[in-house]
Formats: structure tokens, C-alpha cells, sequence
């Protein structure tokens, strides 16, 4: 078998940014999804972020990336966090494009009933890098037929 090459994605720390805060890691050798972290603002390090029910914040994480051409870093939520808190991605998967060099945020919300602290260096999400292929369109005259046909929501029954 041969050795796999794996791509990189180049990051970099924006401007005061803590640079103690880890870069993202992958917690486990078959984690499909790279654990993010918040790098707060310094004046909101030492008490947090508060997400109070049915709030919705962008979350700094310090960094910028550089995502190879022909891949994507989706935003994902963290089941824990999720499970325990009810927090999540507003937009999940949140796709972060290749050419885009912006700050990277990341968009929570907080579902659950009770305020949530996001605390300084707090894993937040996770970040998978997938391919993309992107795809040519063409107006035709009609469809080919399937067995589902125009079944929708639902159409397949439950159970």
C-alpha cells in the first residue's frame, strides 16, 4: 500500500490573537473532524463569551486559513456540547471556501435553557476538510424518471 499524501491547510494567527491557544488538532487517529478552539478578545478572556437561550454569536478562533484548491473546511458541532448544552452551529455544516483568507468564526447558537460561557481556548467545533467538485448546469427539457419520482418530504414512509 502506498503512503496517502495528505493536504495541508496553511493557517496563520491574527493580530492579537493569544498564541497559547492550541492550533486545531485532532483529538483521536480516526477523527474525521479537527477540534477548533475560541481565542477571545482580551477583554473577554478571563469571564468568557455568554450565549444566553436562542443566542446567536460569531466566536472568534484567532486564526486564518489557507485551504488547498479543490477542498473546504466544513464547521461542525461538537455532539458533547451539543448533548450536555444544547449548543450548535446555526448553519452547520458551515462551509468556508478555498480562496476565502478572512477571519475564521464560528457561528454558535445556543439552543438549550440555560446561558452557556464559551471560556478562552474552549474547544468550540470541529473542522473537516472535504473535497469539492463543482458542477456545470444545463437547462434540459425534461428529467429521466425515477422510482421516487416527485415523492418529497416524507414520501418514504416511517419506520
Amino acid at each position: 500500500m502506498s503512503a496517502t499524501v495528505r493536504p495541508t491547510v496553511n493557517l496563520i494567527r491574527e493580530a492579537g490573537a493569544d498564541p497559547l491557544i492550541d492550533l486545531p488538532a485532532y483529538a483521536t487517529a480516526g477523527a474525521a473532524g479537527a477540534d477548533i478552539r475560541a481565542n477571545l478578545p482580551e477583554d473577554a478572556r478571563t469571564g468568557g463569551l455568554t450565549l444566553h437561550p436562542m443566542e446567536r454569536r460569531v466566536v472568534p478562533t484567532g486564526l486564518r486559513l489557507a485551504i488547498p484548491a479543490g477542498f473546504e473546511v466544513q464547521l461542525r458541532p461538537r455532539s458533547g456540547l451539543a448533548l450536555k448544552h444544547g449548543i450548535t452551529l446555526i448553519n452547520t455544516p458551515g462551509t468556508i471556501d478555498s480562496d476565502y483568507r478572512g477571519p475564521l468564526g464560528v457561528l454558535l447558537v445556543n439552543l438549550g435553557a440555560a446561558p452557556f460561557v464559551v471560556t478562552h481556548g474552549e474547544r468550540i467545533a470541529q473542522m473537516v476538510l472535504a473535497p469539492v467538485a463543482q458542477a456545470g448546469f444545463r437547462l434540459v427539457d425534461s428529467l429521466d424518471d425515477t422510482a421516487r419520482g416527485e415523492g418529497g418530504f416524507g414520501s418514504t414512509g416511517r419506520g
